[in-house]
């Protein structure tokens, strides 16, 4: 059953009203976000090879990858030992990366869409936002593993179903802004999207996607290396089916390297510009973003952003939040209409 919610005029003023509460909770479930694809790797390291330098005999799992691209760059195919480099990076890496894990607690744990908690398991506490909906009757929150970390290594890894926590909290101010007839812009790179999961899904969900029986446009644009390095990457697709004014953006940097995408494989606030309606743009805003803007999208999205009408959220790690939120201001979007949290 979905746990009521108690309704403000601000989400803001609500957080006034919810008790600081540790909770033991029991993880209920556990779902690994990202796929092992060494095998793509392998093959499309030796296609390059092969088109490049046809002498070389074809790999087979795990390589000399500094011998390879050692002897790819003595033989003059750079372009090639790159791709190597960063396609190793990608077979060697941890797995999984991604995690995400749903929690029961024995009371309800009130918060508002945009909160974190802290967790504790197995001795060590972090602080991680929650991804689920306020209306539901579950946590969840979303981990990517950190190499060397005190706890993200054993989420991803060792957490199962059944596990004892403790949770306290909920903690934070990043939350979504009173209601308004402007559209509403998501930016995130990574688990940075977790927070924007709660509230998008909390939109839907209690209607607030539209004011005085108008819709609002939702955006959200998710940066990522790897597509499967996009949490809830399924969940924010089926809703864009579903949902004619949510749009979802991915932006992937290196995913041409395994498939034949061909969406946005630009920064996140690189993206943003494309899809702002160049009409609404009063004033020069920078010779490079300027050029982001004339570009154009590199989604299949046929609607743009309207910057005088629309409140912008970022959340991520730190040099991507501080440079998102420059470029976003010298579109003239007011600091007002702005709120931004980074991290790492």
């Amino acid at each position: 059953m979905d746990a009521q919610v108690r309704d403000h005029a601000s989400q803001h003023d609500a957080i006034a009203d919810l008790p600081l509460v540790t909770e033991s909770a029991r993880v209920t479930r556990v779902t690994k976000m990202d796929q092992d694809r060494r095998p793509e790797v392998t093959r499309a390291i030796n296609r390059w090879v092969a088109e490049a330098a046809p002498e070389y005999s074809p790999i087979e799992g795990p390589a000399d990858w500094d011998g390879l691209r050692e002897r790819l760059v003595a033989d003059g195919h750079q372009p090639v030992a790159r791709r190597v480099a960063t396609l190793a990076e990608r077979y060697d890496r941890p797995k999984p990366m991604l995690a995400r894990v749903e929690l029961a607690t024995e009371s309800d744990v009130d918060f508002v869409a945009g909160q974190y908690i802290g967790l504790r398991y197995d001795g060590t506490s972090r602080a991680y936002s929650l991804a689920s909906s306020p209306t539901r009757d579950t946590l969840e929150i979303c981990v990517r593993r950190v190499p060397g970390g005190r706890l993200s290594p054993r989420i991803c890894d060792d957490i199962a179903v059944g596990d004892e926590v403790t949770v306290r909290g909920p903690y934070g101010d990043l939350v979504l802004a009173d209601s308004s007839p402007r559209d509403i812009v998501f930016l995130a790179t990574g688990t940075g999207v977790a927070p924007f999961k709660s509230m998008i899904d909390y939109l839907f969900e209690t209607g607030r996607d539209e004011y005085d029986g108008e819709r609002r446009d939702v955006w959200l644009f998710l940066g990522a290396a790897w597509a499967d390095d996009l949490p809830y990457r399924a969940a924010f697709r089926r809703l864009a089916r579903e949902r004619d004014n949510f749009h979802f953006v991915p932006c992937l940097s290196r995913e041409p390297y395994l498939s034949d995408w061909d969406g946005e494989t630009d920064y996140v606030q690189h993206a943003l510009l494309k899809h702002i309606d160049q009409t609404k743009v009063a004033t020069p805003v920078g010779a490079l973003l300027d050029k982001r803007i004339e570009d154009g999208p590199g989604s299949n999205e046929s609607s743009s952003i309207d910057p005088d009408n629309v409140d912008v959220y970022a959340c991520g790690i730190n040099a991507m939040v501080y440079s998102l939120v420059a470029a976003v201001e010298r579109l003239g979007i007011p600091e007002k209409r702005i709120e931004s949290e980074g991290f790492g």
